[in-house]
């Protein structure tokens, strides 16, 4: 177990991760904030006389991705904050990712410089232009060794496409395109064209009146790279053929669990609303998050899901304070181990929950500076509703809602996960490592 901290008891918002990313390997975990910076931590290679250290991840790269800009036909401001990250499978000895703000998408080359030339003829070392009258002999210019260097260069910007915040970037199993997707649209591009866009998906009403969902996420098969899904803020899903048109405004299958009448309040709307989706790595699952549930879903039955679990249920009796205080439109993400038997999601009080879908048992953990020594054991936690509290048990009345998971990993192979507590990164391991 690892993490990565600042120990600045009042962090600054532009500090506060807001996605993280291992890259298909899991030999990088990238981190994305509110700042516009992202952050590539890369894992230490396993060494003969220190064999505990393989699975640290310590800090590669850092740059800055996106600045605030100013859109002076709509007199808004943009933010430079860090919506999605999404890796590239690596094609040579240089890493690509993906990386959106609310309105403009980046390809990030990163690669690493070990030498450098020297001897050039028409310049000195540092750059100068020489002098012709001075060249009297030709040298053949040679690379030397020098200080591993890791640059990362913007490779393409693409910009200009959506009129709505951008919530979700998703690449495609054929490694060639790519859909980025805001509230009402979803288009589709290519890596290598950045002045053009396929508009795929438009639920705009002609009437904006009678605007009544929004595309919340949206993501591409892990191996059809025909199929994709996108979710509503209704809490439903369609999945969509890319092959029966090419404007799929007609889904293929729609995923809808109908609600309970004897649960129906205020909140129910709202709740619903789906906040993230993510297909399992074999492709047959589809996992769903909303406010107080995780569901899987079975690509071949849209009645209802297959298995629902409940992440804070405890929390049913709370949603008019949650509402006041707006912590009832947080976004929960959801991951996938690399098997697909465990999922993760995170909750308040900085705690995040695993459900095993074998054994169907769930656990409890907490990601905080209390209990993230290297090497400690992270302690299961438990959640008091009403009657006597036991001892390790901790109150619903003194959750702290202002610290919150929304945003974690999981290694693509390994028992290693990375969650983002605010301005946090904690990196945890199962201990047969």
């Amino acid at each position: 177990m690892h993490l990565f901290e600042e120990d600045k008891r009042k962090y600054l918002k532009a500090d506060i991760i807001s996605t993280v990313e291992f890259n298909p390997t899991g030999e990088l975990l990238a981190t994305g904030d509110k700042g516009g910076r992202v952050v590539v931590f890369q894992r230490e290679q396993e060494s003969k006389n220190q064999p505990h250290r393989r699975g640290e991840y310590n800090v590669y790269s850092t740059f800055q991705s996106h600045e605030p800009e100013f859109d002076y036909l709509k007199s808004l401001e943009i933010e430079e904050k860090i919506n999605k990250i999404r890796w590239l499978p690596q094609q040579n000895a240089a890493y690509f990712l993906l990386s959106t703000n609310d309105k403009t998408v980046k390809l990030w080359k990163i690669s690493e410089r070990d030498k450098r030339p020297e001897g050039y003829n028409l310049k000195e070392e540092d750059g100068r232009i020489r002098d012709p009258a001075t060249i009297t002999a030709l040298r053949v210019p040679v690379l030397r060794p020098m200080d591993l260097m890791v640059e990362a260069t913007p490779r393409r910007v693409f910009s200009n496409a959506h009129t709505y915040h951008i919530n979700s970037i998703s690449v495609n199993s054929d490694y060639e395109t790519y859909m980025s997707t805001d509230d009402l649209r979803i288009n589709l591009w290519n890596l290598e064209i950045t002045n053009r866009s396929f508009n795929i998906v438009d639920i705009k009403p002609a009437n904006m009146e009678e605007l009544t969902e929004v595309i919340t996420a949206a993501e591409f098969h892990p191996n059809h790279c025909n199929t994709f899904v996108y979710s509503s803020s209704k809490g439903s899903i369609r999945l969509c053929d890319m092959r029966a048109s090419a404007l799929c405004d007609n889904h293929s299958k729609f995923f809808e669990e109908p609600e309970d009448p004897s649960n129906r309040s205020f909140f129910s709307e709202i709740i619903s609303s789906i906040s993230d989706v993510k297909f399992s790595h074999s492709g047959r699952y589809l996992m769903t998050r909303d406010y107080l549930t995780v569901k899987v879903w079975d690509l071949n039955m849209e009645s209802k899901p297959l298995e629902t679990y409940q992440v804070h249920d405890y929390l049913r009796s709370k949603l008019c304070s949650l509402y006041e205080n707006d912590c009832i439109f947080d976004k929960f993400e959801c991951v996938w181990n690399g098997a697909d038997s465990v999922i993760m999601t995170g909750s308040y009080n900085n705690f995040f929950r695993m459900f095993d879908r074998n054994t169907k048992r769930d656990v409890t953990l907490e990601a905080s500076r209390e209990n993230s020594k290297p090497r400690a054991i992270l302690k299961p936690r438990k959640v008091c509703v009403g009657g006597k509290r036991r001892k390790d048990e901790i109150s619903v009345d003194s959750l702290d809602f202002s610290k919150k998971i929304l945003h974690t990993a999981w290694h693509p192979f390994e028992n290693i996960i990375a969650v983002a507590a605010t301005n946090n990164l904690y990196i945890f391991q199962d201990k047969v490592n």
